[in-house]
């Protein structure tokens, strides 16, 4: 369709104004009827949130998404601009973007009343029609609604004239949609001022009221009220959000690992460099689902989907510095672990406030993650030869500054431990090879089948 330029352009084409919850609604029963997915990118709510979230838009109601730190909610809440109208005209020369068939601020009424359909218009894309606003106890009414302009007082206008009013972020949202994250940080004086725009779609400042029909789908995130501590959501605000929906982390592990493939950072000279076996990657994920279900780590807090991700990302960065300084490619290794620690520390909010203790307790998680990927990815009895070898005599040296080839010497001396290893990390490559052997060697460290030393910052596996 060709973009009308005036109002009289606009209804030749005939145009037809609908509400901003409508339109949601329209084209996602669309979606629904074609099988689109309308929340791409959203990985582990297809069978919860997703559905939840479709029933409040076909209901047409505003909607809270409550949940811990870094459950993807603002994501969420942004991805519902998909669900919105390519463009949509708006009169050119107003504020809060009236329709330009059916404007509800004065100035516009009063354009189209003197200009009749020569009025011109322009058009909104959808990400514009987006906006938010993080809640913090300073914010004000002024912020959200709107309050009185003294320089358009000294003009002449009455205090309860429309026009005088210095419009906030809500109306300047008009026809589109508006984000509050982290509601209950707002100060209750604050959420008080939200009720009527939520359910008569009006707003009030100064004492004086405005007949400002609003268009707007108002949507809001918050954690646990009884992890926040700093506020609260007041019960009759929460009572004209039509749904509240709670939010989760990815319930399996390779959920969250095609999370952190699709979020993390990507550097072109990186990635060509550094391979990360399968098992890395879950290993790194384990970790932090044992987090969530650590007694040492506070549950009420979360841990963040940010876990994973900042350590993949810190993993893969020590082991690129690996890459060039061999000149080679590199893949992690469990000599490698220690550098999650800087990534993993802030993000976790532990019981305990000892001096010291928060690397301990990451190394340890970490360890018990090897165990379990260990016990799950290999069969105890293939290794024999190995434990033999190294009961035998052999000492076997690992640590982030030795070769590939030092890793491949030590394979090629134990009968058919090259093939154990092609199949646990699915490659042939000496990088690869030489990672899943010290992950072996780790994981029967920590199952007491041979003993561990360290010689600096390399360590010894030898005889148990």
């Amino acid at each position: 369709m060709i973009e009308a330029k005036t109002i009289k352009e606009l209804k030749e084409q005939a145009y037809k104004p609908q509400t901003i919850k409508e339109e949601i609604r329209t084209n996602l029963v669309e979606n629904l009827r074609n099988g689109v997915n309308s929340f791409t990118g959203i990985v582990g709510f297809e069978d919860s949130v997703i559905p939840q979230l479709e029933n409040a838009i076909l209901a047409g109601q505003d909607v809270i998404l409550l949940g811990e730190r870094g459950q993807a909610k603002t994501r969420i809440l942004r991805s519902l601009t998909n669900l919105l109208d390519e463009k949509i005209p708006y009169i050119s020369s107003c504020e809060i973007h009236c329709d330009p068939v059916d404007p509800i601020c004065t100035e516009c009424k009063i354009l189209v009343k003197e200009e009749g359909e020569s009025v011109e218009i322009a058009w909104l894309d959808q990400e514009s029609r987006f906006s938010e606003k993080l809640a913090t106890p300073d914010v004000s009414v002024g912020d959200l609604v709107g309050e009185i302009d003294p320089i358009k007082i000294a003009e002449g206008r009455h205090l309860s004239d429309e026009r005088a009013i210095h419009y906030g972020m809500i109306p300047r949202s008009h026809r589109g949609i508006f984000c509050i994250n982290e509601l209950p940080d707002l100060s209750e004086r604050i959420q008080v001022s939200l009720f009527n725009l939520l359910q008569e779609r009006d707003i009030q400042i100064k004492g004086y009221q405005f007949r400002l029909p609003l268009d707007i789908f108002l949507v809001a995130t918050a954690n646990p009220e009884d992890y926040t501590n700093r506020g609260r959501i007041i019960t009759p605000l929460k009572d004209r959000y039509g749904a509240q929906i709670r939010t989760h982390y990815p319930d399996t592990v390779h959920q969250e690992i095609a999370i952190v493939d699709q979020e993390r950072k990507r550097f072109e000279d990186l990635d060509g460099a550094v391979v990360i076996p399968d098992f890395v990657k879950k290993l790194l994920v384990t970790f932090t689902h044992l987090a969530r279900q650590s007694p040492e780590v506070n549950q009420r807090s979360g841990v963040s989907l940010r876990v994973s991700i900042a350590n993949y990302e810190t993993l893969m960065a020590q082991t690129y510095k690996r890459a060039i300084k061999q000149s080679t490619k590199a893949s992690p290794r469990i000599s490698d672990m220690d550098c999650i620690i800087s990534s993993t520390m802030g993000k976790l909010e532990l019981e305990t406030v000892e001096e010291g203790k928060e690397a301990d307790i990451i190394r340890s998680l970490m360890q018990r993650a090897i165990q379990n990927i260990f016990a799950e990815s290999v069969d105890r009895e293939s290794l024999e030869p190995l434990i033999a070898s190294i009961n035998d005599g052999l000492m076997i040296s690992a640590g982030p500054e030795l070769t590939d080839a030092d890793y491949m010497k030590v394979i090629e001396r134990v009968p058919d431990l090259g093939p154990i290893l092609e199949r646990l990390v699915e490659s042939s490559e000496d990088s690869v090879l030489a990672s899943g052997l010290e992950f072996i060697l780790e994981g029967l460290h920590l199952n007491r089948l041979v003993n561990k030393s360290f010689d600096g910052q390399v360590g010894q596996y030898l005889q148990g």
